[in-house]
């Protein structure tokens, strides 16, 4: 075979993958559900996050940033909110993200259903911050983005190359941040523990052997360095990759609250098994919509553009300043969280600093706030709730590691229980006060767990150790 038909041979190969039609179709399904759980865990927090009367109103950010640039902030913060923005359309997004899901859930109108879904979530997650900077909802997006060019022959390598700077990316920055818990193999000593919303299981895994621990530390990184490189092998090698990542992602599952980040992982991995593995589902599902014919170069043009810029990125992670001759590029695109950069648990926290907020109404008699799945009350049950997020609790996780300087929101947080807001007491499990109280504090402590003698003796998950206040007392008057 001569190099011209050995490259045309490749081309061929790489223009016709073969078929995922029944690939797709699944994914898409998938794809749905996953939306749905998150606009559905969206709708009964949007308002006391980010509501006119939230914690962090979105409408006072979005009127100073029209003050500052006029029409061009909507390149900054791309959101449909623009038109329009109330407590009232802050639910309408959320439940029209859920009535375009089920769409694409029955696989009806479903590039129309994905792209009103990618609008939603968009807008959503735009005006949502801090609670929405969480690297699943820019997976969701980059993925739900990507689910716009069904029927795209390329986008089977779109969805594959970005399960692979998922998942290597991840890997990547473990071992370039330098933390000796990772390069020691002793990380996952500690994450059952540290992680922010520890489930049941999580509670005896950290009770393992250190041998077995730190053989899950290998294992881990083993797999997101090694596995990713297999989905571009031939079929076997490639099913063995994806098998791998699914195991992890099971294995992250049933040990943690990680929202819908473990199932939209899940489902990017059967981008790596073609049709014949799906054969038994014919009958449950509708054959893909083809796009018109005369789109499919343009189509396939897009997506090589977003996997170039995705791999551009992927190698400015090892030489600096690689992707300096596209950052124009990626400066317009960031907002829009079409390709993002990944990498969870890059570096290892060792201890549970936690938050512990109170209110009182005399600075002598301290009441304690109760949080609905964080940890605070030492003999509450670990939760099991993924893959919902309650994103005010995992939110305090963060600011525990860091200072009020750095979540200026928490005082957002202090202002509105001070005034009693009924939509910020409502995402935490109650307050122990009838009328709000006159001052609030907040106090950082240490969390550990128990061990199991202790928790059989005492009931109690968690014991305790005060590290002083972390801010306050504040009040409304400034007394």
């Amino acid at each position: 075979m001569s190099l011209r038909e050995a490259r045309s041979s490749i081309f061929r190969r790489l223009a016709n993958p073969g078929s995922f039609e029944w690939t797709e179709a699944i994914f898409l399904r998938l794809l749905g559900l996953i939306y749905l759980t998150a606009f559905g865990s969206l709708w009964p927090q949007i308002v006391g996050l980010v509501g006119s009367h939230g914690i962090a109103p979105a409408i006072q950010v979005m009127t100073a940033m029209r003050a500052e640039l006029g029409v061009g902030a909507i390149l900054y913060v791309p959101t449909l909110f623009w038109l329009g923005m109330s407590d009232t359309a802050l639910v309408w997004f959320c439940i029209l993200g859920c009535i375009a899901a089920l769409f694409l859930v029955a696989g009806f109108f479903s590039r129309s259903a994905a792209a009103v879904c990618f609008a939603l979530y968009l807008s959503l997650a735009s005006i949502g911050q801090p609670f929405t900077l969480f690297q699943w909802d820019a997976l969701l997006l980059e993925a739900g983005f990507l689910a716009v060019f069904a029927g795209a022959p390329w986008l089977v390598w779109a969805y594959r190359f970005l399960l692979f700077r998922l998942m290597f990316e991840s890997g990547a920055v473990k071992l370039l941040s330098h933390d000796p818990n990772w390069r020691d193999f002793h990380a996952v000593r500690f994450h059952f523990m540290t992680q922010p919303l520890p489930n049941p299981i999580a509670y005896y895994a950290y009770r393992a052997p250190i041998w077995m621990l730190d053989a899950m530390t290998a294992a881990t990184l083993a797999i997101e360095l090694g596995a990713p490189m297999l989905l571009f092998c031939p079929r076997r090698l490639r099913h063995l990759g994806a098998g791998l990542l699914m195991l992890l992602q099971l294995l992250i599952l049933l040990t943690g609250n990680y929202a819908f980040f473990n199932l939209l992982s899940l489902a990017l991995c059967l981008w790596a098994f073609d049709d014949s593995t799906f054969a038994p589902l014919k009958r449950f599902l509708r054959m893909r919509i083809h796009p018109i014919a005369i789109l499919r170069p343009f189509l396939n043009g897009i997506l090589v553009v977003l996997m170039a810029i995705g791999a551009t990125q992927l190698i400015g992670m090892f030489e600096a300043g690689f992707d300096r001759p596209v950052q124009t590029v990626l400066s317009f695109i960031s907002p829009f969280q079409i390709v993002n950069t990944y990498g969870l648990f890059a570096v290892m926290t060792t201890t549970r600093p936690e938050i512990v907020m109170e209110g009182s109404d005399d600075q002598v008699s301290w009441k304690e706030y109760s949080f609905r799945y964080k940890p605070g009350e030492l003999h509450r049950s670990l939760p099991l709730i993924a893959p919902y997020q309650p994103r005010l609790d995992w939110q305090m996780w963060f600011a525990a590691l860091g200072s009020v300087q750095e979540n200026g929101w928490v005082q957002g947080l202090m202002y509105r229980l001070l005034l009693g807001e009924p939509s910020v007491i409502g995402l935490m499990d109650s307050s122990p006060f009838e009328k709000p109280p006159r001052y609030m504090r907040a106090l950082l402590y240490d969390y550990q767990f128990t061990t199991p003698d202790e928790r059989a003796r005492t009931g109690a998950i968690w014991r305790r150790q005060l590290r002083g206040t972390w801010l306050g007392p504040v009040s409304l008057n400034h007394q």
